[in-house]
């Protein structure tokens, strides 16, 4: 691997490799102007075809690409009209799908705003965690339809947040920012990940457990476990039917992770609830019977930054191409070993 250069490098000719939308919205002209003090940057639009003459023009002088949403792969066709080009700057999370061998073979550096990216994905987890302790949703359904006063005093004993058991699958960047955030709150967090062991648990400040038993006793479990060929339906039947009475299942990791189809036969005989981010496909089909069931609770993949979060991403981004103009190296770098473990 490529170690980063001792001093400043003379200014950096970058260009933008994403949508046109992506770059829009994430990028705002206070963020271009930002980039422009850092780079001699190549001129609007973004690119997002790498084979068309005006993007060889500008890949031709460019050492730095920063990327987004919508880039095309990073392949070696795309690296020949592109010799220079000596790091790429992710203004998003995973770089699996532009970052290609080529690129690491290359000795090309790395960088992902991933660790901005994990801020409100835990956010929302948390949101939801909490939110389904207390049966607030379904609670607020049924008050809109009866519109009187319920009992309070008769509350089952299940519902509510003190020293409930939260279990978290994996501790990928955002399943640590999960845990860092239920700190404050009085859970009992299991964690199973077969790359954690006891001691960084118990810096954690979790309980370190197999799978089956993150499932046979978590009220809530979270997903949070990259969709790579080993963890495809992970969170298998055998699993999802062990989960305790009314438990609740999180996924805004991806939904192949999830048996889809078993957790669909869990939640519709009203054994456990769910709440998805992320299906499988995205969006399901108009007549799935996710869509109809009262105990799940559906969104379109918003956990990830939007709107006012995309600034978050583009100075994480700025902040990394500062540094390594200025010969520091990254903060976040990306690295060809860890590719396995990151989304």
């Amino acid at each position: 691997m490529t170690a980063p250069p001792a001093g400043p490098r003379p200014r950096p000719r970058a260009a933008l490799a994403m949508s046109p939308d992506a770059a829009s919205a994430v990028l705002g002209p206070e963020s271009l102007t930002a980039l422009a003090d850092l780079c001699d940057l190549a001129p609007l639009p973004a690119l997002d075809d790498l084979t068309t003459p005006r993007a060889r023009a500008v890949l031709a002088g460019v050492d730095l690409l920063v990327t987004g949403w919508g880039c095309p792969p990073l392949d070696a066709d795309v690296l020949r009209a592109a010799p220079r080009l000596r790091a790429v700057v992710h203004t998003a999370g995973s770089v699996r799908g532009h970052v290609t061998d080529a690129c690491w073979e290359r000795g090309i550096e790395v960088s992902s705003a991933a660790a901005a990216n994990a801020v409100p994905v835990a956010e929302y987890t948390l949101a939801m965690i909490l939110l389904t302790g207390k049966r607030v949703l379904e609670t607020a359904r049924e008050h809109r339809a009866s519109r009187t006063a319920p009992d309070w005093l008769r509350t089952p004993r299940t519902v509510g947040n003190h020293h409930r058991t939260v279990g978290i699958l994996s501790a990928s960047l955002i399943g640590r920012r999960v845990i860092e955030l239920l700190r404050p709150h009085d859970f009992e967090v299991l964690l199973h990940d077969p790359y954690v062991d006891a001691g960084e648990a118990a810096e954690l400040g979790v309980e370190l457990v197999g799978p089956a038993e993150l499932f046979r006793r978590g009220d809530t479990v979270s997903v949070h476990t990259p969709l790579l060929p080993g963890t495809r339906h992970l969170v298998g039947r055998d699993l999802i039917d062990s989960m305790r009475p009314d438990a609740v299942l999180i996924n805004t990791a991806r939904g192949a992770v999830v048996d889809q189809d078993a957790l669909t036969d869990a939640v519709l005989a009203g054994r456990i609830r769910a709440v998805l981010d992320v299906t499988d496909p995205e969006p399901l089909p108009p007549g799935h019977p996710l869509w109809r069931c009262d105990n799940v609770l559906l969104t379109p993949h918003l956990a990830g930054s939007q709107g006012n979060e995309w600034r978050r991403l583009a100075d994480l981004a700025l902040s990394e191409i500062a540094r390594w103009t200025s010969g520091e190296g990254f903060r976040h770098p990306v690295r060809r070993e860890r590719l396995a473990f990151l989304a």
